[in-house]
């Protein structure tokens, strides 16, 4: 088999297929999640901190005002940016607290489907024959 077929084959398995999927969701959903935090969320607490947006919230590191925009105060020299950071840790945060939840969901699922599966298994007609003559022997 040439290497583009192996690849083919490779390619067209289920699993890449749903990893490219999940790959595509997941980039969307996070737009969403960046968007909730961004947006609804980071405001509120920009505005208990002060009023400032609070993915601006730094501190210079080349003696630049504090009162630039962080933008402006990156092309005057290095800061550190904590509040960028704090925004992407509550978005990741959210994000996989989201995941876990819809893992959790599809466990429970999945353990619904299996019990009544191994509920509704009959007994074999050879095991309800051995049941019979033994309660025969017993009598």
């Amino acid at each position: 088999m040439t290497m583009m077929g192996e690849f083919r084959q490779f390619a067209m398995k289920g699993n890449v297929v749903d990893l490219a999927v999940g790959v595509i969701i997941g980039g969307a959903f996070g737009k969403i999640v960046d968007s909730l935090v961004q947006d609804i969320i980071m405001p509120p607490i920009g505005r208990l901190f002060g009023g400032l947006d609070f993915a601006n919230y730094y501190l210079p590191l080349n003696n630049q005002a504090m009162n630039l925009t962080l933008a402006e105060a990156k092309k005057a020299g290095a800061v550190l940016a904590y509040g960028n950071f704090l925004t992407i840790l509550l978005n990741f945060i959210i994000l996989a607290f989201i995941i876990f939840q819809m893992i959790r969901l599809m466990n429970q699922l999945r353990r619904a489907e299996e019990a009544p599966a191994v509920a509704a298994a009959a007994t074999p007609e050879d095991v309800l024959l051995l049941r019979e003559i033994r309660d025969s022997l017993k009598k």
